[in-house]
């Protein structure tokens, strides 16, 4: 029986001011693609804004960005090869004007095999899967209604 390795997480919700989200897009070997948030897990005692910097940074290369509203929570379990995962993770909204995503993360590089900058009704209109399946559907109702009075919270989502 694999042990399930428990992690917390950040994301960005990566919005300009057209209202045009970052997505990447990850292919790992055996499974389809789907898109994803930038981001990426909390090392030890890293606080949370601190984390999303540095994913930020290694991932897409933006640093000058200041972390916007939590928006959600998510906990999912996946697999990546051998390793079964439980992860806790935190959504945070992040305005910024557009810009050309630059990896300086080789071994993500490795999965992450494309960036796309998205409008709502392209995100709806998407075939490809996207983590979470809620996502066009919460960032539309935080730009109509603002920020949540608290994050909300998805239900855990299995790969």
């Amino acid at each position: 029986m694999t042990d399930i390795i428990h992690r917390n997480a950040v994301r960005a919700i990566l919005l300009t001011p057209e209202a045009a989200v970052l997505l990447m897009r990850i292919r790992l070997p055996g499974r389809p693609v789907f898109w994803i948030a930038p981001g990426g897990g909390i090392e030890g005692d890293e606080p949370p804004d601190t984390a999303l910097r540095r994913e930020l940074q290694e991932e897409v290369g933006l640093s000058a960005f200041e972390p916007g509203p939590l928006l959600w929570r998510r906990r999912h379990t996946f697999s990546v090869g051998a390793k079964r995962y439980c992860q806790t993770e935190a959504y945070y909204a992040v305005h910024t004007p557009r810009f050309e995503p630059a990896m300086s993360d080789a071994v993500e590089a490795t999965v992450l095999d494309a960036f796309q900058w998205w409008s709502l009704d392209g995100l709806h209109r998407l075939t490809d899967p996207v983590a979470p399946r809620t996502l066009a559907t919460i960032v539309d109702r935080y730009l109509r209604h603002g920020p949540p009075q608290g994050p909300l919270s998805l239900d855990v989502e299995t790969d």
